[in-house]
């Protein structure tokens, strides 16, 4: 049965089941939704005390009483309240052994103790596993002032709460997206790469070998010099092709991570002039390509920023699967990153690799400091 009310000649007459006692106060606005009000109570007396101090506060209210612990869980299963005050102690239970009870529900409304004995101590630790506000009974003139004051936290607590949620469900967007890019980025790479093998390097296979013919028929000096600087170009070409390949597509990986490491480290010695030494235990088990692939491109990443902004002398790449997680190690004796050029979204590739390492249920982690160098440390769990 819905409860309602009705004045007649300036007189509040109730109307309402056993356990219901609804009220309406002064409007202070057209037909607002009246605040629903659970009170967990077993004195009648001071249910009755809690009513007249909110029909003093000119806010339509509705107000149900239950006294047992079974009649409070029934009750928010099945009625969606606005607000729920209890007394601290009751025969039997106490206001923390329903507040669990509101734990298990979907939607929990804020929940504010009125107790005469609690103490404050005890309001406090209650109030630390999560229960809204306390109120002593002997003030309750302030109740309207707490029950606003509670709704405000609670609709600021939810409204975080679901932007929290949306960011959560962003984020993951963004890390399927991202996993779906490297996939897509890598594909195109692999094809790149057997288009420049098959088509640009069986061209330029073609042409050394017309060289080679024509610099086996003629005795001409000046036609022998240019063959002779065209050839030379042409390596350069066809060794500017593999190396565009090796990068698109490491075969390297074919023979290992260790391998495939080493083999990136010489090359950047060699192109840079930079110490780089590689500490690499022998791989004690088989990993997945797809780790192969984000462990050499987080490296193949780390040279290149090494190279483009470290200003170093000394690289130091390290590569283990101790303890059942592979880890992956490149750290500079450079100039290190600033905080503000680190915190920038596209800093130097750092996002990228963040991104890269979740695919593969993995975390990357840099630590940096001006004058120091910098760190970047890739983990994945192998288990």
């Amino acid at each position: 049965m819905r409860p309602h009310c009705c004045t007649d000649a300036g007189h509040l007459h109730l109307r309402a089941s056993p356990t219901m006692i609804p009220f309406t106060m002064a409007q202070t606005h057209p037909h607002p939704r009246p605040l629903r009000i659970l009170h967990l109570e077993d004195s009648a007396l001071d249910h009755e005390l809690v009513k007249r101090a909110l029909l003093k506060s000119h806010q339509p209210c509705e107000l149900e009483r239950v006294e047992t612990l079974n009649e409070f869980g029934r009750r928010v299963k099945e009625f969606e309240f606005d607000v729920i005050l209890a007394d601290y102690r009751l025969p039997g239970f106490t206001a923390l052994d329903a507040w669990h009870i509101l734990q298990q529900q979907t939607r929990q409304p804020p929940f504010v103790l009125l107790s005469g004995a609690i103490g404050e101590p005890a309001a406090v630790a209650a109030i630390k596993t999560g229960i809204s506000d306390y109120l002593a009974k002997d003030d309750l003139g302030r109740l309207a002032q707490v029950i606003r004051r509670a709704l405000e936290v609670h609709d600021i607590r939810r409204a975080k709460e679901m932007a929290d949620s949306e960011l959560a469900r962003s984020e993951k967007r963004l890390a399927d997206f991202a996993e779906h890019l490297q996939m897509t980025i890598e594909q195109e790479r692999a094809a790149i790469a057997r288009e420049i093998h098959d088509d640009i390097g069986g061209a330029l296979a073609a042409v050394r070998f017309d060289l080679s013919w024509i610099g086996r028929h003629t005795a001409d000096p000046v036609t022998q010099q240019h063959i002779t600087a065209a050839t030379e170009m042409l390596q350069q070409a066809i060794g500017a092709s593999q190396r565009i390949m090796m990068n698109l597509r490491p075969a390297i990986l074919d023979q290992g991570l260790v391998a495939a490491v080493q083999w990136l480290a010489g090359g950047f010695a060699k192109r840079t002039g930079i110490k780089t030494t590689v500490h690499a235990a022998p791989e004690a088990g088989t990993l997945s390509k797809a780790v192969q692939l984000v462990a050499y491109r987080t490296a193949q990443e780390a040279l290149t920023n090494i190279a483009k902004h470290a200003d170093c002398s000394q690289v130091t790449i390290d590569l283990s699967d101790a303890e059942n997680v592979l880890t992956l190690e490149i750290k500079d004796n450079g100039k290190g990153i600033s905080p503000i050029e680190l915190s920038k979204p596209q800093a130097f590739g750092v996002r990228g690799l963040h991104e890269r390492a979740k695919t593969v249920g993995g975390w990357l982690d840099v630590s940096t400091h001006l004058g120091s160098g910098t760190s970047i440390i890739l983990s994945v769990p192998l288990a």
